[in-house]
């Protein structure tokens, strides 16, 4: 369960739209006011969407800085706690937050939450899992590192999220609330996301519902030539191979386009 929806994997592919209310998401869509964000996530109820996921931490890379821009706590906490209390009782849909920060996550949860989605795997800290846990809530747990560097990297990806899925399982974070993400375009070079979405049904083999977020990313721009907001297509193309091979679950910025996707990648895989 997640929210008061229960999913079925395999059944069909599910849409989790994205809401940034970041001023410098990657991604061009970030929203700096509650009632911009309500109004987009209510929108994308309409078109499709299965999950809202909101984001308050940009992930955008500084340029020549590895790291990710990261910002406080309390800074984090007043862009996304509004948003959610603000959205809860607007929409049926379960609502996930975007955060590695156990308060942000404890907040959220507090204030209607169903889902958490942790871009470090619990790199950070192990306290989102035992929060989820305690909420019994699903928890994405997504497979990222400080470099680009592998000297294998499908055995490599599978074996971090291996231990990210132990950590989980230690604090009591049970199997049927676990979703996997292999992480295209964190810590990956144009070549890696690309060899992910051929070879996701390798990840598949955890055993774990996946969720894959190609949408509008630089390994899109860097292939086609194209900039953040000319890579509708090649979302497209991503996301219907990603289907194909195994996803669960695709995050998505433009969410009627890629419902249309889903369903028509999902008639000829699924049916």
């Amino acid at each position: 369960m997640c929210g008061n929806r229960r999913f079925v994997w395999g059944l069909r592919t599910y849409i989790m739209g994205v809401v940034n209310v970041s001023h410098d998401s990657f991604s061009g869509d970030g929203v700096r006011d509650v009632s911009t964000a309500v109004a987009q996530a209510q929108r994308f109820v309409e078109e499709g969407a299965d999950i809202i996921d909101i984001g308050g931490q940009s992930t955008r890379a500084i340029e020549g800085n590895p790291k990710y821009a990261r910002i406080s706590e309390d800074d984090e906490l007043r862009r996304v706690i509004p948003v959610l209390e603000s959205l809860v009782p607007r929409i049926a849909i379960p609502i996930s937050v975007d955060t590695y920060k156990p308060q942000v996550a404890r907040h959220a949860l507090e204030a209607g939450a169903s889902m958490l989605n942790d871009i470090w795997g619990l790199r950070f800290d192990l306290a989102m899992a035992e929060l989820a846990a305690l909420h019994q809530t699903p928890m994405v747990l997504m497979h990222n590192q400080d470099r680009v560097l592998y000297s294998d990297l499908l055995s490599e990806v599978k074996e971090s999220l291996k231990q990210s899925i132990c950590k989980a399982k230690q604090v009591g974070l049970k199997d049927e609330n676990i979703i996997i993400d292999p992480g295209i375009g964190f810590a990956k070079s144009t070549k890696d996301s690309i060899e992910i979405i051929r070879r996701l049904n390798e990840i598949k083999d955890l055993g774990y519902p996946i969720l894959l977020g190609p949408s509008r990313k630089s390994f899109i721009g860097a292939v086609l030539g194209l900039p953040v907001d000319q890579r509708l297509e090649g979302s497209s193309a991503t996301i219907a191979l990603a289907i194909a091979n195994g996803a669960d679950i695709v995050r998505v910025h433009d969410v009627k386009a890629m419902t249309r996707v889903a369903r028509m990648a999902d008639a000829v895989v699924r049916s």
